[in-house]
């Protein structure tokens, strides 16, 4: 019944009983004490129905608690704290507790399992590109794109999160170089240049191990950090074979049979030969590594930009004394920096909270969520959502970057231009940088590696 209706009536009601009352000797009849306390009864009800409509209207949304993965450096810790806290600070009834996995090959596992099990969390941080292909993410992931917040992601961005015409994730951190790090004030003490050409740079080398610094940093405790002078040296292999990417994805081009490709193993093997590393390099660390070159105790150190962030943190007096290069190929003229785009995060299929998560993807691809982040990271490198400006205060190791991306001497590395990339890229270039295996023994190994990639990708030609 229309509860405006009822209220009504039991007021008319209220107020005939009262007239009668009025009216009748002051003892009353059990008539009129049932009456009234029909009447008493109705209103109360009535009340009670008014009363529960009001808080029912008002009522808060039910409390959700989501789980959030991440990687265990400390970047991407304080990236996911910051987006978590700032997203629960505008939804209170939102939980969001964050796990954490390993980096590298170990964290590839421990991605793909859970994906594979059905034990994801309901959102998770991982690569974009190559990696993400090996994850299958059509007959894994929640598909984002007809979601409105779509439009404000950049829309280079979204081939390296899409397969078979979904599109997958958004980006959670800030487009990187992949190239040299290195250290400004050993630069200047020594009276060096940065180098454009191979050559320039083992003459710098040389310069530097005289002086009796090391002159590149090596971490091969943590294996990832092994791969820069490979993966890095992209932009260079495509300013010799431009085709390279397509063929390699085809089975056409190798890296033991392509001398452009071959040279990112070749540079590990000279490292090794000509003492190039520091002392400890088998089991020293990523962030040991950072150390050292904010330290002045290496020159160089092979590596993704996104580590600007972890030395803003951990050296924040000595971040402005690192610089970034462009890994050097074989023409000064054809100077460049390879690219790589941002990690995203995921919605699992499996998520029994897929309405919740989307809505925090769709924080993250705001200015809102960039915001957050730029708070709480130093950026490695611009932003892939529409709108988001890096501050003013930008580290100099990102203007390096800017630098050649806007002098259009950047390229995507290739594993944003192939579905393919071998897992255990890493392990052969630990081997080749501890002198366990040759250069082109590494190469035809990693091609080996690549076959067996693709033929699980189902890439046609393999």
């Amino acid at each position: 019944m229309n509860t405006k209706k009822v209220l009504l009536k039991a007021v008319s009601l209220l107020c005939i009983v009262g007239l009668v009352a009025a009216c009748a000797a002051p003892a009353a009849t059990p008539e009129t004490i049932t009456i009234t306390q029909v009447v008493t009864q109705q209103v109360e009800v009535t009340k009670e129905v008014v009363i529960t409509q009001v808080v029912q209207s008002t009522a808060a949304p039910a409390p959700v608690t989501l789980t959030y993965l991440t990687d265990d450096s400390e970047p991407s810790q304080a990236r996911a704290n910051a987006l978590v806290d700032a997203y629960m600070a505008l939804h209170p009834n939102v939980t969001i507790n964050i796990e954490l996995r390993p980096q590298g090959a170990e964290g590839d596992t421990v991605v793909k399992t859970r994906l594979a099990t059905g034990e994801m969390t309901d959102l998770f941080f991982y690569n974009s590109g190559s990696q993400l292909q090996g994850a299958h993410p059509a007959d894994t992931l929640v598909d984002l794109s007809n979601e409105p917040f779509m439009a404000n992601v950049v829309d280079s961005y979204f081939p390296v999160v899409s397969q078979n015409g979904g599109v997958f994730g958004v980006p959670t951190e800030t487009g990187m170089a992949g190239g040299i790090l290195y250290n400004k004030k050993i630069y200047a003490d020594l009276g060096l240049s940065v180098p454009k050409t191979w050559a320039e740079f083992e003459s710098n080398n040389e310069a530097i191990k005289a002086a009796g610094i090391a002159p590149v940093i090596a971490t091969f405790g943590d294996t990832w950090t092994s791969q820069l002078f490979v993966l890095a040296d992209y932009y260079n292999v495509a300013q010799a074979v431009p085709t390279f990417a397509e063929d390699y994805t085809g089975n056409k081009a190798k890296y033991a049979t392509t001398p452009a490709a071959m040279q990112g193993f070749n540079y590990l093997q000279e490292g090794f030969e000509k003492g190039w590393w520091q002392k400890d390099y088998a089991t020293t660390k990523f962030e040991q590594g950072l150390k050292l070159l904010a330290d002045g105790e290496g020159a160089h150190y092979p590596m993704l930009t996104f580590a600007f962030s972890t030395i803003a943190t951990n050296s924040p007096d000595k971040v402005n004394d690192i610089g970034f290069f462009a890994v050097p190929g074989t023409d000064a003229s054809s100077n460049g920096a390879t690219i790589w785009m941002p990690a995203a995060t995921y919605i699992p299929k499996t998520s029994q909270h897929r309405a919740e998560a989307i809505e925090f993807l769709a924080f993250i691809a705001s200015t809102d969520g960039v915001n957050a982040l730029t708070a709480a990271v130093a950026p490695g490198g611009p932003y892939l959502i529409k709108g988001a400006t890096l501050p003013d205060n930008v580290l100099p190791g990102v203007k390096d970057i800017v630098a050649y991306i806007d002098s259009g001497n950047s390229a995507p590395a290739l594993e944003f231009l192939s579905p393919i990339k071998g897992p255990a890229l890493e392990q052969l270039c630990v081997a080749v940088a501890t002198g366990q295996m040759t250069a082109a023994e590494a190469a035809a190994a990693y091609d080996l590696d690549v076959e067996k990639q693709a033929q699980q990708l189902g890439i046609p030609g393999w």
